[in-house]
């Protein structure tokens, strides 16, 4: 590191030159300063005193003049190694902001700004670390969107976009601010509440449909887009993240059969009831 420290000197004074010339031309002032204080304010009589000198510096003299030298030396360089640092710095600041902006961009969906499937998985990881209040589950909403795949057969992927980009605004805005909203792909949602009872769950899947009761403008007309959505509940209907996916995947395709947009938790569909809550 020592061995590099006069290259890292030279190559900051050619990427700095005014300020390194300015500095420069301070502390070489300084010590002209301070030489002339050494010959009792004697401005020609030094002058002249470089080609006859008139007496000689004591050495105390001369020590003082080499150590105010010296710290000159020092402050030169010294700047010049902070700008080296302050330039390294500035490298580092903008490596670690296009870090965070790649981790951003790794776990959230580009289309919708939401997070991702990993994002979803590592909040149902920590979810299921810990176990709900007593009485209270954790619940995960798988939500397929229904007649989606006719927009984009029809309308092309670009009014296709416009469509889903209009669902998640109205999915945001029934979506508690504490709970876990992802898109996992295509038309298909995600979300995990935590700690709801039984009926704060069914309310908040019915939210989610009625969000879409009416109909969705995009691409100069209007599209009708339902929500089929499957509930499984932690620890009730599975003990691990793969089971309670598994589970409100199972609960969603029952959803799916049924007509219009419907909500179908995974125990009904394990009693063989096979009921949804349909709405219109």
């Amino acid at each position: 590191m020592k061995a590099n420290r006069p290259s890292a000197v030279f190559a900051a004074i050619a990427e700095h030159p005014w300020t390194s010339a300015r500095d420069f031309i301070v502390l070489l002032s300084i010590m002209l300063f301070c030489v002339l204080m050494a010959q009792h304010y004697d401005v020609f009589g030094f002058l002249a005193s470089l080609a006859y000198p008139r007496r000689q510096i004591s050495p105390a003299e001369a020590v003082t003049l080499g150590a105010i030298g010296a710290a000159c030396v020092w402050v030169f360089i010294s700047r010049r190694l902070d700008e080296v640092r302050q330039g390294d710095g500035a490298g580092s600041d903008a490596l670690v902001s296009e870090v965070r902006l790649l981790r951003r961009l790794a776990m959230q969906d580009p289309l919708t700004s939401l997070p991702n499937r990993r994002v979803l998985l590592e909040a149902l990881e920590m979810a299921t670390a810990v176990a709900p209040r007593e009485g209270r589950a954790h619940v995960v909403f798988l939500l397929d969107l229904n007649d989606f795949k006719h927009v984009n057969d029809r309308y092309g992927h670009a009014v296709g976009d416009e469509v889903l980009q209009a669902v998640v605004e109205r999915f945001r805005r029934v979506a508690r601010t504490n709970d876990v909203f992802a898109r996992l792909g295509g038309d298909e949602f995600a979300v995990l509440s935590r700690n709801v009872d039984e009926k704060g769950a069914r309310n908040i899947g019915e939210r989610f449909i009625g969000a879409l009761r009416s109909d969705i403008k995009a691409g100069g007309t209007t599209h009708a887009v339902g929500v089929a959505i499957g509930a499984a509940l932690f620890p009730q209907d599975g003990d691990t993240v793969e089971k309670v996916l598994r589970h409100a995947d199972v609960a969603m395709y029952r959803a799916k059969s049924q007509p219009g947009s419907s909500l179908v938790f995974f125990s009904s569909v394990v009693a063989g009831e096979g009921s949804a809550r349909r709405m219109a």
